[in-house]
């Protein structure tokens, strides 16, 4: 017994020192010219491999060692899964296999998980975290995923969520596109684009059939105006700064969550999918400041929002009629976040062919035209998309204090009638 382990353990030696036995890094061009019938190691991960048969077809196959057992992994075929993408997927079977998940059976695991949920019609919102799942190995970007998430989540699951993905129409499409088409053309293109790859990725796993309500070409096309072009048209000018405090009055006196996250929104000057995505766990009223994430806010470190007393007053409203184990400031029900579809139907209810952040704009007017803050100063507290990660708009200590007697001021102005009346009790979201 003792010699048989003791070869056994020899043997294993023997296996692992093959497989760590570097081979040479070959490149796409030199994997193409590999027609031999047989393994041949790729480098770049130990232990890849393109296997040829004897009839020439080709694919990847990844050797480990699972416990005392060596196992091949398959990888997918060749050309169809590239030598970077057999690379990008050796790794994370390699990087499962380290915290001790036998990376084979987890795969199986999610294929199973897969066909059960075949049994019952897709929503978009599982297609979507389904997707993301199969291809977030390939985004070593870790803001690229975040965005990915935070943006189906913020416009499209709102629309589209719960709708089977063989149900997912044109129309439905174009609901969540029209209203940032052109006020965020950069985000709605990108948006356009997730939506369809995720319908693509249903259609050839079989759960929906016929043509991609998202497609661009061909389809969308006719009905929106370019990406390119979009960006060119001529936004809205906000609204007249002077007519803020009446508005501000007619705004408070509506009901339900919809219309405070707008009011939010105006007090705060941030934009709009950031507070439609706000987590209480990001919110501190005892010091009146909200900590944005870095991976929401695009940025490399989180960002610091200092909140006026109408602000706060605001957030404890909401907290009086919020369900149980709710974690966003203002949420549709106990799981989901409002559109922003829905706080443009406060504003049309209000008489006003606006979007949430052209009162952005109107703010930029009264800070730099009406009350002459400094430019600079202005930008960090608009947290602009274009300027957000230049070194001369970091934000510190000093211009947060500086950000908040801004905010304050703000404050005072807009709200100067509407913090005497009471907020009205609401049982609906909006």
């Amino acid at each position: 017994m003792e010699l048989r382990s003791l070869a056994k353990s020899a043997a294993q030696l023997v296996v692992k020192a093959i497989m760590a036995r570097k081979a040479k890094d070959l490149t796409a061009l030199e994997v193409s010219r590999l027609t031999c019938q047989g393994h041949h190691a790729v480098g770049g991960v130990a232990g890849l491999y393109l296997y040829v048969t004897g009839s020439g077809a080709r694919s990847w196959v990844l050797r480990i060692m699972i416990g005392d057992r060596r196992r091949h992994m398959g990888l997918g075929s060749f050309p169809e899964v590239t030598l970077a993408q057999a690379r990008s997927k050796a790794r994370e079977a390699k990087d499962w296999l380290d915290q001790g998940v036998d990376p084979i059976e987890r795969r199986t695991a999610l294929m199973t998980s897969l066909k059960a949920q075949q049994v019952l019609p897709m929503t978009f919102e599982q297609a979507a975290n389904a997707y993301i799942a199969t291809r977030e190995s390939e985004w070593k970007n870790l803001k690229h995923r975040s965005q990915w998430s935070s943006t189906l989540k913020t416009y499209a699951y709102p629309h589209i969520g719960n709708t089977a993905v063989q149900d997912v129409s044109t129309e439905q499409v174009l609901s969540i596109l029209k209203p940032i088409w052109t006020t965020k053309a950069e985000t709605a293109s990108r948006l356009r684009g997730r939506i369809e790859a995720v319908l693509d990725w249903t259609t050839i796993g079989g759960q929906r059939s016929g043509d991609n309500p998202a497609r661009w070409r061909g389809h969308l096309d006719a009905l929106l105006p370019r990406p390119s072009k979009a960006r060119e048209i001529q936004l809205h000018g906000g609204h007249p700064v002077t007519n803020m405090p009446e508005f501000m009055c007619n705004l408070r006196r509506r009901p339900g969550t919809a219309a405070r996250a707008l009011e939010f929104c105006i007090l705060t000057a941030v934009p709009s999918d950031w507070v439609l995505m706000a987590r209480w766990g990001e919110i501190d009223l005892r010091a009146g400041v909200w900590t944005v994430p870095a991976e929401r806010a695009a940025l490399d470190e989180p960002y610091r929002i200092p909140l006026s007393s109408s602000a706060i007053s605001v957030l404890k409203s909401e907290v009086l009629h919020i369900p149980p184990d709710t974690h966003l400031v203002f949420a549709k029900d106990k799981e989901s976040s409002l559109s922003e579809a829905i706080l443009v139907d406060v504003l049309k209810r209000l008489s006003l062919e606006l979007y949430p952040d052209d009162f952005r704009r109107t703010f930029r007017d009264w800070a730099v035209n009406k009350a002459r803050y400094p430019q600079k100063l202005v930008d960090i507290s608009l947290a602009s998309a274009a300027k957000r990660n230049e070194k001369s708009l970091k934000p510190d200590d000093v211009e947060l204090g500086q950000r908040r007697e801004m905010m304050n001021e703000w404050d005072q102005f807009i709200m100067q009638k509407a913090s005497k009346i009471a907020f009205p009790f609401a049982l609906r979201a909006f």
